[in-house]
């Protein structure tokens, strides 16, 4: 089970109140943030997380009165930026907003620059989205039945795009080839944005990315949506069906994005960040603009956070082994 499929546990978590480890004196709502806040985002713009930062990162800014900045920082997988987060000063003045693959990539990548248990001190785990397969509308298959069967025809002909090595999308693409055995190969792209791009443009005909990175293209009919991973349908795309209404429902791979600041941050900067997401996380326009995004909001606490990252960091370790899934 991954984070995201936790929606019900973690939502009575949120429904507790934040406790509290104040810093000594110095750290107050009113000295923290005394200046601008730097906001790691380990991958390009454009895809689901980014536009989710951004959006977050403006509210905040409206909010405390200092600039919240995205600074994109992409490769390998996410972990170029996620490195450099872990590595900046504890003084609650950078924070990263990490993709699942956070919690993925440690067991996918033979060394990785930071540890998701030690390096880390979580905020919160903010929404949850989807994986959906979308196709470039030249592909004739309007279910996945259809495209599997497109590609069964054409052995060795057809690839799948996804947001890089690791990723939801990653994971859930290599679930599908082995459950329909099929010949399909994968094309990592470097963050969800891009690999939608190339879906659209028709260079990768098949592609996997959460539905927040590809809710837009798919409302403009640039690309054609043929089943979600979530356990029930999508609001945003009611007639998409799920894997286990096509037949597979073993095959799941939600995406989630959260908030996480360098280990030694004090717990009282944790405490203002989490209150000030909560209170942006529950403003009208904001549940609007995440349900337009394809996102759900989820706001754990911190402590469920981290104990979800733990759990997770566990079970892919056991599915990257037991698939033998490498970096090439």
């Amino acid at each position: 089970m991954t984070l995201a499929t936790r929606r019900v546990a973690l939502q009575t978590f949120a429904a507790a109140t934040v406790v509290s480890t104040f810093a000594p004196s110095g750290w107050t709502q009113s000295t923290y943030p005394a200046r601008a806040v730097r906001v790691i985002v380990p991958f390009p713009p454009g895809g689901g997380t980014d536009i989710f930062s951004r959006f977050i990162a403006q509210k905040l800014t409206e909010r405390l009165g200092q600039s919240f900045f995205v600074e994109n920082i992409a490769g390998a997988g996410g972990n170029l930026g996620t490195g450099q987060a872990a590595k900046a000063a504890a003084d609650g003045y950078t924070i990263l907003f990490a993709f699942s693959s956070f919690a993925v990539n440690p067991s996918l990548y033979a060394k990785v620059p930071y540890d998701p248990l030690k390096d880390f001190q979580p905020v919160t785990l903010a929404v949850s989205t989807p994986t959906v397969v979308i196709v470039h509308p030249s592909i004739p298959a309007n279910t996945l039945q259809e495209l599997v069967e497109v590609v069964r025809k054409s052995p060795g002909k057809f690839t799948y795009a996804s947001g890089g090595f690791g990723t939801q999308a990653h994971l859930v693409g290599e679930q599908i080839r082995l459950a329909y055995d099929i010949d399909l190969a994968h094309v990592p792209f470097h963050g969800a944005g891009p690999s939608v791009a190339s879906v659209v443009a028709g260079h990768t005909p098949i592609g996997l990315t959460s539905l927040a990175a590809g809710i837009e293209q798919i409302k403009g009919g640039q690309v054609r949506a043929l089943a979600v991973t979530s356990p029930r349908r999508a609001a945003e795309l009611a007639d998409v069906p799920t894997m286990a209404e096509v037949g597979q429902p073993s095959i799941i791979g939600d995406s989630w994005v959260g908030v996480l600041v360098p280990a030694a941050t004090p717990k009282a900067v944790v405490t203002i960040l989490h209150r000030e997401i909560e209170a942006v996380m529950a403003l009208p326009d904001t549940r609007i603009r995440l349900a337009q995004l394809g996102y759900e909001p989820i706001m754990s606490t911190s402590d469920a956070f981290a104990r979800g990252i733990r759990s997770e960091t566990e079970t892919w370790a056991k599915v990257i082994a037991a698939s033998n899934i490498k970096v090439q």
